[in-house]
């Protein structure tokens, strides 16, 4: 006599392949400090410091674009500065926001120039990340070693969270968001929407 053909057996939970969510990298809105000034190296020192501890220029709106991409996210993180901060309290609609100095900018302690040279804030910031980036010009904080390492763990952090299927968007900053971006293309993140450096850009990377 035929025996009944047996009953399909349910595949596991757990074995189900589960795509990750997209990375979403934004960079924070305007600050309120002023950047139309020539400042000495020195001063752009003084400038810099009030720029990490200052907050958002008042009256922003948010891109509907962020917006949106905010509240598509399964988690939102955002950096410690105010400026972050604020940005996330702007796009986030009163959801919860993680806050972590992981996602910090990597400082910009300028070389030291005569008196009489001067910059906008503009173009310190660049004399500034060359300075560091090339000669490792740290002044005691953090090196670029450092922050290369910081920006591994925070793309490894990203994509654990990206693994359960969920988007995750980070509110930071421009040079430490293209920082952990080469750490996700590294380990086979694809770029495929870019905004650039601009305030309020994003930048969406995904697995595929």
């Amino acid at each position: 006599m035929d025996q009944p053909a047996p009953a399909p057996v349910p595949r596991s939970a757990s074995l189900v392949s589960v795509r990750p969510g997209a990375i979403i990298l934004a960079r924070h809105g305007e600050p309120a400090l002023s950047r139309k000034c020539l400042l000495t190296s020195d001063q752009y020192r003084d400038w810099w410091a009030k720029y990490e501890v200052g907050g958002l220029l008042a009256g922003q709106t948010p891109p509907p674009e962020l917006l949106a991409t905010a509240e598509g996210a399964g988690a939102i993180y955002a950096s410690t500065r105010p400026r972050a901060q604020e940005t996330a309290a702007a796009i986030a609609a009163g959801r919860e926001v993680m806050t972590d100095a992981l996602f910090i900018e990597a400082p910009l302690p300028p070389p030291r120039f005569p008196a009489w040279f001067k910059l906008p804030p503009k173009y310190w910031g660049g004399v500034a990340r060359f300075w560091w980036h090339a000669f490792n010009h740290h002044e005691g904080q953090e090196t670029r070693r450092e922050a290369e390492a910081r920006s591994e763990k925070a793309a490894q952090a990203l994509i654990a969270r990206a693994e359960s299927g969920q988007d995750v968007l980070v509110l930071a900053h421009g040079y430490f968001n293209h920082m952990v971006g080469k750490r996700l293309k590294a380990d086979g993140w694809k770029l495929v929407h870019n905004q650039g450096f601009k305030y309020w850009s994003q930048r969406r990377y995904e697995r595929r």
